[in-house]
């Protein structure tokens, strides 16, 4: 059985002093969270995990049954395959987990189904990660940089190997190619691509990986296919591996490696460092040497905990050890992406197109922004406004030079996964929250592009329909497209759009943009009180199954979810809404309903927001402090299964974080955050004052019964608050908001 230490229990083997120590990285790794236990560094291209999702009879049966898997590690498997250099956290689609290192010992052996081992003694904790790997008793330490991982393998006496695997991986993609340059040194490139089964362009990453000690034998080998001809048709077979040792050329194929082999002492450490670049195997030796000049793992470990005790320590809390493990493990979930795409030197591929672009500052990449727009990126403006900024300009970069701003973009590559336009929220919401230092022109005309361009519009395919009619009808929609879903991403786009022209004075936008927004009316169906999908005449769905696609099967209208889940998803307007519903009792009766029946769903992002809207009904504030913390209790723990489910790049952990701070922004594009308990006795937000002239923030619970069904009198500055709301622009300037 593995044994897992995390947290405090590392305190006494490393300079864990700050928030960092709370840190639990084996949160998410069960229950399809699809976060890993790795080495990580803040927003950082490079990580090196553990990858444990491949061959073994450990594998749990869903993982031997599925084809799907977006996760280089899960809690439950234990046969471990090698270290992966690319990974991504929390994402629902396969990609990365590329360029795995792995140390055996004994008779060589290149075949991943044999040469796997299980392994206990797991230790994670920021920026490192540890196992005995119970086959060879070879301990793994593995730690990392920007763009570089550094693995140190403790062997016995005897024989020993170190195995570099570009054929496993996690990506849709396959081919590689390498050349070991010394007994010390191998570079090469493995391909990615295809994120989500959609044919989006491919790419190659690359690598040059070094070696402290110089390897008594090397080679490289190549998995060559076997055929049968079974009456004229050539079939595959089976596979077998040709080992070409000494090999000192370049050497392609979808499925090769490399070896190392060394006479090894007892407890004799030997170190592999492999820098990666999405520009040229030159720029990854390049990353490599800057970051890493030496063999030096105490430093580069150390460099790592005091980057992520840098941001954590921006927020300082007063509770439960429990509490605080989950709040600071939500806070580094929410720090890994987007995370940085540029070269040492500021190469990085230009978005849409061939050819290599160079930055002075961050040039961000992984932007899941179906997720991030509604929680992640306003928790990064308030708490990391410095961040938010370079991934906003970024972003505005992509859209020069592709035309178009990321909708879900990957390593430069834009995937088209998921509906609606994501982006213009994100960039909208920003501004007015004051992060201004990104060339807010272009953006603004990037963002009207997107809603004014009828055909062949790569954010909004349904633009067409949606200007004509006010909503995308369901009559062409494809069985995961969502002609409601894709409607109310538009209308909150749309009111983003609005509020950013108000901004900049532009008032004929404005009120257009505006009136777009409102349309969701025309999908407000009265005798069922749901958003319910209409044709392209005007006329209802029928039949209609408000909770077919609750189990995630296609639903017509519908994407991820059901009519319940996305029966309350206009957030710009929920006041609007509760008159639609015949006013706040048949509102709160609503509401109640979508818990009690159990069509809420914490584990997918329409209906997230939910729990906050009784603070738009009179005296029912203290609902919404009820469900945060039933739904706290019930969805996240200090534990493997600790997230909802999937995390998609830090969405759900953002929730938790603002969800225990005790404020939550209701709506992109709008001000005002959701006031409710929080989990602290304390909490002070020291706050940047590049963007923000508060100095610090202090929110504090002084209400003597948490569980009371009752208001907390809510003060701000020493005023009581009237409703249960408080600005951005007043949180950021600074003060004390008290709950007692």
């Amino acid at each position: 059985m593995k044994t897992l230490f995390f947290g405090l229990l590392l305190a006494s083997t490393s300079a864990l002093a700050g928030n960092s120590q709370h840190v639990n990285p084996f949160i998410g790794t069960s229950n399809f969270g699809a976060t890993h236990p790795g080495a990580q560094y803040p927003n950082a291209l490079a990580s090196v995990s553990p990858f444990n999702v491949a061959y073994g009879d450990t594998l749990n049966k869903f993982e031997k049954d599925a084809a799907w898997n977006s996760r280089v590690y899960i809690h439950e498997n234990g046969y471990l395959t090698g270290f992966s250099h690319l990974n991504l956290s929390g994402v629902g689609c396969p990609e990365a987990g590329v360029m795995l290192l792995m140390p055996t010992t004994g008779k060589l052996n290149l075949d991943a189904r044999e040469y796997g081992s299980t392994y206990s003694q797991e230790q994670a904790s920021p920026g490192y990660y540890s196992s005995m790997l119970d086959k060879y008793q070879v301990k793994a330490a593995l730690t990392s940089t920007l763009r570089s991982g550094l693995s140190r393998f403790t062997f016995p006496a005897g024989q020993s190997h170190i195995l570099l695997n570009l054929g496993l991986g996690l990506t849709n993609e396959s081919g590689g190619s390498l050349k070991v340059v010394s007994e010390q040194e191998v570079e090469g490139s493995r391909m990615l691509g295809t994120f989500c089964y959609n044919p989006e362009d491919v790419r190659p990453v690359y690598f040059v990986a070094r070696f402290s000690k110089a390897a008594a034998e090397f080679g490289a080998w190549k998995k060559m296919p076997k055929y049968q001809n079974v009456e004229a048709d050539w079939i595959h077979y089976n596979d077998s591996i040709k080992p070409y040792p000494g090999f000192r050329q370049t050497l392609s194929g979808d499925d090769i490696g490399a070896w190392f082999s060394f006479d090894t002492s007892a407890n004799e450490a030997i170190e592999v460092k492999l820098g990666i670049s999405f520009v040229s195997i030159e720029n990854a030796r390049a990353n490599l040497d800057a970051e890493q000049p030496g063999f030096d793992f105490a430093k580069t470990r150390q460099a790592a905990v005091d980057a992520w005790d840098k941001l954590l320590d921006r927020v300082e809390v007063e509770g439960t050890d429990t509490n605080k493990t989950l709040f600071y493990t939500a806070l580094y979930h929410s720090l890994i992406h987007p995370n940085i795409l540029q070269d040492i030197n500021g190469d990085y591929p230009l978005m849409g197109q061939q050819g290599m672009g160079n930055s002075k500052r961050n040039r961000y990449t992984v932007y899941s922004l179906w997720d991030t727009n509604r929680n992640l990126h306003p928790l990064l403006s308030l708490l990391y406004p410095e961040l938010q900024s370079d991934m906003l300009n970024s972003a505005v970069a992509m859209a020069a030079e592709s035309g178009w701003l990321p909708k879900w973009e990957l390593y430069g590559m834009e995937t088209q996964v998921m509906v609606g336009d994501p982006a213009t929220p994100m960039l909208a919401d920003s501004y007015l929250r004051g992060i201004r230092d990104f060339d807010i022109r272009s953006a603004y005309q990037a963002m009207v592009r997107a809603a004014e361009q009828r055909q062949n519009n790569l954010l909004r395919p349904e633009n067409a329909d949606y200007l004509d009619l006010g909503y995308v009808p369901v009559d062409d929609e494809g069985p995961y497209d969502g002609s409601v879903s894709t409607s109310l991403e538009y209308y909150l786009a749309d009111f983003n759009l609005a509020q950013l022209a108000g901004a900049l004075g532009k008032t004929e936008d404005q009120q257009k943009y505006l009136s777009h927004a409102m349309n969701y009316r025309k999908l407000f169906d009265a005798s069922t009180g749901m958003l319910r999908p209409k044709n392209r005449s005007g006329q209802w769905l029928t039949p209609y199954d408000p909770e077919l696609g609750r189990n995630f099967e296609p639903a017509p209208g519908y994407i991820e979810g059901n009519a319940w889940n996305y029966r309350f998803y206009v957030p710009h307007d929920t006041l609007g809404l509760i008159e639609l519903l015949g006013g706040q009792n048949n509102f709160l009766n609503a509401l109640d309903a979508t818990f009690d029946t159990g069509n809420f769903d914490m584990a997918n992002e329409p209906d997230i927001t939910y729990p906050f809207l009784y603070n738009y009904l009179d005296n029912q504030g203290w609902r919404t402090s009820l469900r945060v913390k039933q739904l706290i209790a019930e969805h996240y723990g200090n534990h493997p299964a600790g997230l909802p489910g999937n995390d998609d790049t830090g969405t759900m952990s953002a929730w938790l974080a603002f969800a225990m701070m005790g404020i939550y922004p209701v709506s992109p594009g709008v001000m005002d955050y959701a006031l409710f308990e929080p989990s602290f006795d304390k909490i002070t937000v020291h706050l940047n004052s590049d963007y923000y002239p508060g100095g610090s923030l202090v929110i504090e619970s002084r209400k003597k019964n948490k569980s009371s069904n009752t208001n907390a009198q809510i003060k701000f500055q020493q005023k009581d608050l009237e409703q249960p709301f408080l600005s951005h622009q007043a949180l950021v300037n600074g003060g004390r908001l008290v709950f007692q």
